[in-house]
């Protein structure tokens, strides 16, 4: 993928900070969104779906910590990688970041040329990830999860948020019956109230929209996909 096609979100509290990387990164063909907290990093994440956050440590209010554990609690971006900018006299621990969620620590001042180095070989998983999802067919069925998706016969269809959900959740392990508690928690979440035929209404629209052969119902339990 080239660079141009890759979504960066930068936060950092320094106005400085975000023009210098900001444009250096832009320079490269990448598409450069900021925030200069935390709250605002989140609710943008959310939105524009970034490939590649680049999420300063210390920041006042929600820091990047706080920030890094509340992205990693939308499901919708879980696979958007976080790299944490820190500067050298700072002392926290690179562990506390990867258990938040990190993928990677780069180090404040850095060179632009080992920034953008840095940046590529994060984003090359991004490929990876979308070249496997690519080869991988299911019956003429194809799931893109960075382009949000779906493609039956080479025909894409745009599916609303829990339908996407739920189909990826069914697709992901093919014969394997979900059950309805499980579904219900894994997509809508054990907090979220929902009626009782939410799943079946959800179920009715996917078969219309990509056919009826790929989800099969089992009476009494759940749901399951059919390769």
């Amino acid at each position: 993928m080239r660079s141009n096609n890759f979504r960066v979100l930068l936060v950092d509290d320094e106005p400085d900070i975000l023009e210098f990387i900001g444009y250096n990164l832009r320079k490269e063909g990448f598409q450069v969104h900021t925030a200069n907290n935390g709250k605002d990093a989140i609710q943008l994440a959310e939105e524009i779906q970034p490939h590649l956050i680049l999420l300063d440590v210390m920041m006042p209010g929600i820091d990047g910590i706080e920030t890094c554990q509340e992205i990693r609690k939308h499901k919708t971006l879980s696979n958007t990688l976080i790299a944490f900018l820190t500067a050298r006299s700072e002392d926290y621990s690179q562990i506390a970041g990867f258990e938040a969620g990190g993928d990677d620590y780069i180090t404040k001042p850095i060179k632009p040329k080992v920034l953008i180095s840095r940046v590529k070989a994060l984003l090359k998983r991004v490929d990876q990830n979308i070249s496997k999802e690519s080869s991988s067919q299911n019956s003429g069925l194809q799931i893109n999860k960075e382009r949000f998706v779906v493609i039956n016969n080479g025909k894409e269809i745009d599916l609303p948020k829990k339908e996407f959900e739920l189909l990826t959740l069914l697709y992901s392990k093919p014969q394997r019956v979900f059950t309805r508690d499980e579904i219900f928690s894994l997509v809508w979440g054990d907090n979220i109230i929902v009626g009782e035929r939410t799943i079946d209404v959800h179920i009715r629209k996917l078969r219309e929209k990509i056919g009826e052969k790929y989800i099969k119902t089992i009476k009494g339990v759940g749901y399951k996909f059919i390769d």
